[in-house]
């Protein structure tokens, strides 16, 4: 097996919403000047601070999946404007006043503090975890986690520094617009819409993730049918689980 390189903790969040039956994805377009997945279709997620160990460790239960949580909670409220992972819908004033701390670096448990809110990162639902380890790019373990549109949410609107743009579609949606060539989408992203292109609701995407345990993605390249290909492993829910290592690339 090979070395395992470093990896930056990160975590993001598929935020679903249903519209005529139909589960909807909150995806953002990243903005083209970014080191990482310039231009491509992802979905609100980010880094892991020091900041949301602290309050993770505030909390009961596993500090490192707690802060996971926080942290991609903390990243869709900065990114997309939506006021997940909280026990009560704010007022639209303290919902602001708290955007504005964090953009402004204050960490999300005293910009809570100062809005009057409080956390509530339970009904986050773990799906995946991916930690690539190749050498040409910044790399990532990634904590992925389901979670419902809470009622009475806002619109969602793009932070537009490291976002272009933020819209719903349906995994399939997604998918299709990328196969046609309008959207360009990274591996780890297209083989997770694929999964979640399954699922009719939200209900059947927390159920599906509840039956499969969660465990690290490191996808490997291997030889087959005389084409390096690039592959994960088959027992996670994957419906698609090698593609041609040139076109993962390209993606």
């Amino acid at each position: 097996m090979a070395e395992m390189l470093p990896a930056i903790p990160a975590s993001t969040l598929v935020l679903f919403r249903e519209r005529a039956g139909t589960p909807e994805l909150l995806m953002v377009e990243r903005a083209k000047a970014m080191a990482f997945a310039a231009g491509a279709l992802v979905f609100p997620g980010g880094r892991i601070d020091p900041g949301d160990h602290e309050l993770a460790a505030t909390l009961e239960g596993d500090v490192d999946d707690l802060a996971a949580r926080i942290a991609a909670i903390r990243e869709t409220i900065e990114e997309v404007g939506l006021p997940v992972g909280l026990t009560r819908m704010p007022a639209p004033d303290a919902f602001a006043a708290l955007r504005r701390s964090l953009h402004a670096g204050t960490g999300l448990g005293p910009a809570l503090d100062a809005a009057g809110l409080t956390l509530d990162p339970l009904p986050l639902v773990p799906f995946a975890r991916w930690r690539p380890n190749h050498p040409h790019s910044r790399i990532f373990d990634t904590r992925f986690y389901l979670a419902r549109l809470p009622d009475d949410s806002p619109e969602p609107v793009v932070d537009d520094t490291e976002n272009s743009r933020v819209f719903w579609m349906s995994a399939q949606g997604v998918l299709d617009e990328a196969d046609a060539g309008r959207a360009r989408i990274i591996f780890p992203t297209r083989r997770n819409l694929e999964r979640l292109a399954q699922l009719d609701s939200f209900d059947a995407a927390a159920a599906h993730a509840a039956a499969i345990p969660v465990r690290t993605v490191t996808p490997w390249i291997e030889q087959r049918d005389g084409e390096r290909h690039l592959c994960i492993p088959d027992d996670l829910g994957y419906p698609v689980t090698s593609e041609n290592l040139e076109s993962a690339e390209r993606g």
